[in-house]
């Protein structure tokens, strides 16, 4: 799309209805009516099942075969992508390098609007360079009105390099076409406040993002059950988290739990194995490390 070409037929773009006498309502009408609009985001991520199921498989796959996750994006889209990869390594232990996100501008776009460099096609391709991307790699482009140039030059330099590739976007494909390995639409429709795609597209976007990356991390057995057995027992309350993940598994006191969780130096998984393996920590670790880092495998040999 041409950068002086009309936008106005894009979704994203498009003047809601419902919100014509926006500067008019009271604080309890503007409270109900982003209520009503918010609602569907429930509706796009379920219309988007099968994309994201797509999604979360080709990406669990790329990661068990030695491959990283790249979100890339501008603006709002950007910084839900840097969020999304930053908050892997607390909750799931995983190096910073596993996911990583990638914004027009770099690190001060997250606290400051650089919105003119998503203009720059090249910057995206360069951003791709950079990384040393390669075919054990996955790319998710973020782009909620699906045109962003900064996105959609990353992501071809990706296919180029042999990565797969994800869109996420939220305009219809015929609005704005682009070949990626997986394609995912969400539609929410106009936003109350025309154009700003903070609102619903943002949410929307932190929703899915939510899906995938967490989906991933249970793929890759980094989850037991529904606790998060490689949580980074990094300050006090993740450390009493790890206590109480112990007490919940296992038969064990709150003391002998955090004396477990200290022979495992912190490593909930370890202490677990240790525990139903009866088994140190050393042996421990080598029954997860032929085992992929999957305790309920280990826990069958």
């Amino acid at each position: 799309m041409n950068s002086y070409e009309s936008r106005g037929h894009l979704l994203t773009e498009q003047v809601n209805p419902q919100s014509q006498n926006l500067d008019q309502m009271s604080a309890l009408e503007l409270v109900d009516l982003f209520n009503q609009e918010d609602q569907k985001t429930l509706e796009a991520i379920a219309n988007a099942r099968e994309a994201l199921a797509q999604a979360i498989e080709i990406t669990s796959d790329a990661l068990m075969h030695g491959g990283r996750l790249f979100y890339v994006g501008a603006g709002t889209s950007g910084r839900l992508g840097v969020l999304d990869a930053a908050e892997c390594p607390p909750t799931f232990c995983t190096p910073p390098e596993l996911v990583q996100g990638i914004i027009a501008g770099g690190a001060g776009a997250l606290v400051r609007s650089s919105e003119d460099l998503e203009d720059r096609a090249e910057d995206g391709k360069k951003a791709i360079a950079q990384r040393q991307i390669t075919e054990l790699d996955v790319v998710v482009g973020i782009t909620a009105g699906g045109t962003t140039p900064y996105v959609q030059g990353a992501l071809i330099a990706a296919q180029q390099r042999g990565a797969k590739t994800i869109f996420i976007s939220c305009v219809p494909a015929e609005q704005v076409p682009f070949a990626a390995d997986v394609d995912i639409r969400l539609l929410t429709g106009p936003e109350i406040l025309a154009g700003s795609t903070r609102l619903k597209a943002g949410t929307v976007t932190k929703m899915a993002l939510n899906i995938l990356s967490t989906s991933v991390m249970v793929k890759l057995g980094k989850v037991y059950g529904n606790r998060m057995i490689d949580v980074a027992v990094t300050n006090h309350k993740l450390h009493d988290r790890a206590l109480r993940i112990l007490q919940d598994l296992t038969d064990l006191s709150r003391e002998e739990a955090a004396i477990l969780l200290e022979k495992s130096q912190r490593r909930v998984k370890i202490a677990l194995l240790m525990h139903w393996k009866n088994v140190d920590a050393s042996e421990a670790e080598h029954l997860l490390k032929v085992h992929q880092g999957n305790l309920r495998t280990a826990l069958k040999s």
